[in-house]
C-alpha cells in the first residue's frame, strides 16, 4: 500500500503541486518569522550586550530616571545621587572608576527647522570625559566633547542627516526655547534608542543636570571594577555608600545585561507571537486546499480504490494509503517552506542592512527548534486535512465504488453536517451579542470565531441559493456557457464550500479591519471636531510635557484671545488611596476653548473653584453635584474639592477636571503641561499657526496643530496599521488564490468526458473557456460575499467593544471598499481560471470522450 501511495504522488504531481505551494508558502511564512526573529533578537542582545562590557556596579535613582526622561520634567531635590555619593563609590577599594549619568530628550533641528529622526527616541545625556578626554560610551568620529553650556556633540548619522560639521552651529532643544550651541563632535553609540533611527546630543556634565534633573544630581552612576575585583563585592561595598532611599537601587552589571536580555527577548517574542498568528491564518487556508484536493483525488480514483478493496485491502490500509500520500506531499512542501523561509528572512536582513536604518545584523540563527517546527507543522497541517477524505475513502463500498465515477453524499451526512453548522453558528451569534453587551473583546473574538466555524460548515447550504443569484444575469449575458458554469459551480456543494471559504477567511478579516478602522477614525474625527473649540493644540511631539514657560510665551502672540494650560496629574483619594487622573485647566478661559457638554450642575463651576466631573466616573465613585472629593495631590499635600458640575465624557479631559490655580501649586516640582490650548480672533489661519511656532523659538519637537491637522494625523496611524494588516494577510489571500486554481484545474480534469462532449454537439472552444472563468468567478464572488457579510456582523461587535474607548463610536461601513472588496475577489477568480479555462478550451475532443 505505501508503495501505491508513493506511486500515486508521481503519478499526481501537477494535480498536488497548488497544495504542496500552500502548504510551501505556509511553512515559509512560519520559518522565515522564527530564523528573522531568532536573527533580529541575537543582534540586538550583542548589541546590548557592549553597553554593559565595562560596568560591573551600576546605581539608578529610578524617581529621577522617570521624571528626567519619560516626561522631560525636573525631579524635585531631595535624597539622591549627587557628586558626593559619586566620588564616594569611585573611591571604594574594588572600583576603577565611577561615572555619573543623566538623560532625557533632545529635538536636534535640520537647517530647516526641521525635526531629525523620530520624536520619541531623541535621546540626551552627558558627556563624561575620563583621563584621556574622551568617554568610552560615545566614541569620538571627529573632533571632541563638548566642555561648556554652549556646546554640543551629535551622533555622526544625525551630523549626516542635518548637514553638520564640526564647528557648525546646532538648534537643540528639550521642551522649552531653543538653543543655538557649537557642534564640538561626533561620536559613535550603542544606544538602541539612537541606532534604530533616534538620535543623540551629548552636552556637559553641569548643562545635562540643569536640563533634565538639578545642579549637581545624577540619575545613574555607572562603576567599573579593578582588574579581578568581585562584582558582587563591589556592589555590597556600593550599597553601604547609597543614601538611604527606596528610589535609589543598585545592582551588578550582568544583572542589567540579563534584564536586558530578557526584555529583548520578550520583544522578539512578542513580534513573533504575532507574525506567527498570521502564518496560522495561511495555514488553515491551506487546510481548505488540502482536503479539497484530496477529496478530489478519491472521488478520480474511485474505481482503482474499489479494485483495492476488492483485492483484499482493509479500509484501514485504504486510509493509510492517502494519508501516507498526505504526509509526503506535506514533508516534501515542509522542506522547500523551510528553504524559502531561511532565504525570507535572509532577504529581509538584507533589506534593513541595505536601508541603513541603524538596526542591528547578525548571522542568521537558524536553530534545531525553528527546522523542527516547521517541518512538523506543514506535515501535520497536511496530514489532518487530508484525515476527513482518506476516512471517505475506506468507506466506499467496493461495488457501489465500481459502478459510479463519485459517490455523492448522503441525506443523512448533509443533515449531520447542517446540523453541526446550525450549532456553532447559534454560539457564534450568542458570542458576538454576548460581548458586544459586556463589552469582551475575548468573548467577541470567540463568537466571531465560532461563527465564522459555522459558516463554514454550512457553507455548501448557502452555496446553492447564493449562486443561483446569479443564474439570471448568467444567461441573460453568457447564454449557454453562463448556464452551464452555474451548474457546475453548484453541482458539488461540498467542494464548492471548501474553494469558497479559503476565500473568505481573507475577505473577512479585511473587511472587519477595514470596518472597525473607519468606524474609529469616525469616532475620533467627531469627538475632535464637538469637543474642540480652540482654534489649534500646542504640544510635544514625543508626547512629554511641555514646559510652563511655553504658555506664557503663547499668551503674548498678537490675535490670540485665549489660552488654556492642559496638566494631568494624579491624585489620590484620602478615603480609599484610589489613584485617578485629574485635568488642570485655566478655569477663566477653558469654556472658549472646550465645549464642556454639563449634564448636571453649573456651567461655571470652574470658575467658582470647583470641580467637574464625567458622568462615567461619577457613576463609578458615586458622586454627585456637591459631593466633596478628599485628595492627595503629588506634592503629598491634601485638599477637598467639591463638585460643580457632571458632563459628558471628552477626548480632551480625564474623569476629573480642575482650575489649575489649585492644583498647580501642588503639582510635582518643575511637572510640565500636556498641551496648550489656543484660539485665535481671526480662527485658525497660516499666520496664526506661523506666530505660534516662532513664539515657542522653533522649537523642532513642539507641534502646532488645528482640527484638521489632528485628524489627518489620526487617520494617518490607523490606515498605516490597516496597511500592516493586509499586507501580512495578503499570504492567506495568495494561498486561497492557489485553491481556487487547484480546484478549477483538478475539475477540468475529472469533466473531460463531459467537456469532449459538449464540445462535440457544437460549443466551441470560447464557449468551454468562458464556462470555466464564470464558474470560477461564481465560486470567488461567493467566498467574497460571505467573507464580506462576515466581517460586516464581526466589526458590528467589535465597535461596541470599544464604546468606553472612542465616544459615541459607530458601526461606519465605507461602500467603496466593500465593493473594492468584492471586485478583488471577482478578479481573482477570473485570474484564477486562466490556466484551467485555457486547458479545457485546448482539450482533444476525442481524446477527452474515450476518457474513463
Amino acid at each position: 500500500m505505501y508503495r501505491t501511495a508513493l506511486r500515486n504522488v508521481l503519478a499526481h504531481k501537477g494535480r498536488l503541486l497548488m497544495t504542496a505551494l500552500a502548504v510551501l508558502l505556509g511553512t515559509a511564512f512560519v520559518a522565515g518569522t522564527l530564523v528573522f526573529t531568532d536573527t533580529f533578537g541575537n543582534a540586538m542582545r550583542s548589541q546590548s550586550a557592549k553597553s554593559y562590557s565595562d560596568i560591573a556596579v551600576t546605581v539608578n535613582d529610578r524617581a529621577a530616571v522617570s521624571k528626567g526622561y519619560d516626561h522631560g520634567t525636573k525631579a524635585s531635590d531631595g535624597p539622591s545621587l549627587t557628586e558626593d555619593t559619586r566620588k564616594a563609590i569611585a573611591a571604594l577599594p574594588g572600583a576603577a572608576e565611577a561615572r555619573g549619568v543623566v538623560s532625557g530628550f533632545a529635538g536636534i533641528a535640520d537647517r530647516k527647522g526641521a525635526l531629525i529622526g523620530n520624536g520619541f527616541s531623541t535621546t540626551g545625556t552627558n558627556y563624561v570625559p575620563g583621563a584621556d578626554g574622551t568617554d568610552p560610551r560615545f566614541p569620538l568620529v571627529d573632533g571632541r566633547g563638548p566642555r561648556t553650556a554652549d556646546e554640543v556633540a551629535l551622533d555622526a548619522k544625525t551630523a549626516e542627516k542635518g548637514g553638520f560639521k564640526v564647528g557648525d552651529t546646532v538648534r537643540v532643544a528639550v521642551n522649552g526655547p531653543v538653543m543655538e550651541l557649537k557642534l564640538t563632535g561626533t561620536v559613535t553609540t550603542n544606544d538602541p534608542r539612537v541606532i534604530s533611527g533616534g538620535s543623540l546630543a551629548a552636552f556637559d556634565t553641569a548643562t545635562a543636570q540643569q536640563l533634565y534633573l538639578a545642579p549637581g544630581r545624577f540619575a545613574e552612576i555607572d562603576v567599573k571594577g579593578k582588574p579581578g575585583a568581585d562584582d558582587t563585592a563591589l556592589l555590597a561595598a556600593v550599597k553601604q555608600a547609597l543614601p538611604a532611599s527606596e528610589d535609589v537601587e543598585a545592582r551588578t552589571g550582568r544583572e542589567l545585561a540579563d534584564e536586558q536580555d530578557r526584555m529583548i527577548e520578550a520583544g522578539t517574542k512578542g513580534m513573533s507571537t504575532a507574525l506567527l498568528m498570521f502564518a496560522a491564518i495561511a495555514l488553515f487556508v491551506g487546510i481548505f486546499i488540502i482536503a479539497n484536493t484530496f477529496t478530489m483525488l478519491v472521488a478520480q480514483r474511485t474505481k482503482e480504490l474499489a479494485l483495492l478493496r476488492a483485492v483484499g485491502a482493509s479500509r484501514k490500509q485504504i486510509t493509510l494509503s492517502v494519508l501516507a500520500e498526505a504526509l509526503l506531499v506535506g514533508l516534501t512542501a515542509s522542506i522547500g517552506g523551510l528553504l524559502a523561509g531561511i532565504g525570507i528572512a535572509a532577504g529581509l536582513q538584507a533589506v534593513i542592512g541595505s536601508l541603513d536604518t541603524g538596526m542591528p545584523t547578525g548571522p542568521l540563527v537558524i536553530a534545531p527548534s525553528t527546522v523542527i517546527a516547521s517541518l512538523l507543522v506543514g506535515t501535520l497541517v497536511t496530514v489532518l486535512a487530508a484525515w476527513l477524505p482518506s476516512l471517505r475513502a475506506s468507506r466506499i463500498a467496493p461495488i457501489a465504488a465500481m459502478s459510479s465515477a463519485e459517490q455523492p453524499a448522503t441525506q443523512k451526512s448533509l443533515l449531520v453536517r447542517n446540523i453541526i453548522g446550525l450549532f456553532f453558528a447559534a454560539i457564534g451569534v450568542a458570542g458576538l451579542l454576548g460581548g458586544a453587551a459586556a463589552k469582551s473583546v475575548n468573548v467577541v473574538g470567540l463568537g466571531s470565531g465560532a461563527l465564522m466555524i459555522g459558516v463554514f460548515v454550512l457553507t455548501p447550504l448557502l452555496s446553492r441559493p447564493v449562486i443561483a443569484l446569479f443564474a439570471p444575469v448568467l444567461r441573460k449575458l453568457f447564454g449557454t456557457p453562463g448556464k452551464l458554469a452555474r451548474e457546475n459551480a453548484v453541482r458539488n456543494p461540498r467542494r464548492t464550500a471548501a474553494t469558497a471559504s479559503a476565500l473568505t477567511i481573507g475577505v473577512t478579516l479585511i473587511t472587519a479591519l477595514t470596518v472597525v478602522g473607519a468606524s474609529v477614525n469616525k469616532a475620533v474625527d467627531e469627538a475632535t471636531a464637538s469637543d474642540l473649540k480652540a482654534d489649534y493644540a500646542v504640544a510635544m511631539e514625543n508626547f512629554s510635557m511641555l514646559s510652563p514657560e511655553v504658555a506664557d510665551q503663547i499668551a503674548k502672540v498678537p490675535g490670540v484671545t485665549a489660552t488654556s494650560v492642559l496638566r494631568e496629574v494624579s491624585v489620590k483619594a484620602v478615603a480609599d488611596g484610589d489613584t485617578s487622573l485629574l485635568t488642570a485647566v485655566d478655569a477663566a478661559t477653558f469654556d472658549q476653548l472646550v465645549d464642556l457638554k454639563v449634564t448636571a450642575g453649573a456651567a461655571d463651576a470652574l470658575k467658582q473653584g470647583k470641580l467637574i466631573s464625567t458622568t462615567g466616573y461619577a457613576e463609578r465613585n458615586d458622586l454627585t453635584v456637591g459631593s466633596t472629593l478628599d485628595i492627595t495631590y503629588p506634592d503629598g499635600a491634601r485638599g477637598t474639592l467639591t463638585v460643580g458640575a457632571l458632563i459628558e465624557s471628552n477626548s480632551l479631559v480625564a474623569g476629573l477636571v480642575a482650575p489649575n490655580q489649585l492644583v498647580g501649586p501642588h503639582a510635582a516640582a518643575g511637572s510640565g503641561l500636556e498641551k496648550v490650548l489656543v484660539k485665535g480672533s481671526d480662527g485658525a489661519t497660516p499666520e496664526l499657526k506661523q506666530a505660534l511656532r516662532d513664539a515657542t523659538g522653533g522649537n523642532p519637537l513642539i507641534t502646532v496643530k488645528g482640527e484638521k491637522d489632528i485628524k489627518a494625523e489620526n487617520s494617518q496611524m490607523v490606515t498605516a496599521v490597516l496597511n500592516i494588516m493586509y499586507g501580512l494577510l495578503g499570504m492567506s489571500v495568495v494561498v486561497a488564490v492557489l485553491g481556487v486554481i487547484n480546484t478549477m484545474a483538478m475539475s477540468v480534469f475529472e469533466r473531460r468526458r463531459e467537456i469532449g462532449m459538449l464540445r462535440a454537439v457544437g460549443l466551441d472552444r470560447r464557449g468551454i473557456g468562458r464556462m470555466v472563468r464564470l464558474e470560477s468567478l461564481m465560486i470567488a464572488l461567493f467566498g467574497g460575499v460571505v467573507g464580506v457579510l462576515l466581517g460586516i456582523v464581526t466589526a458590528w461587535a467589535g465597535t461596541r467593544t470599544l464604546a468606553d474607548t472612542f465616544k459615541n463610536i459607530t458601526m461606519v461601513v465605507p461602500p467603496g471598499k466593500i465593493a473594492f472588496f468584492l471586485a478583488t475577489a471577482a478578479v481573482i477568480g477570473l485570474l484564477a481560471a486562466l490556466w484551467p479555462a485555457r486547458r479545457a478550451a485546448r482539450m482533444d475532443i476525442l481524446g477527452a470522450i474515450k476518457s474513463q
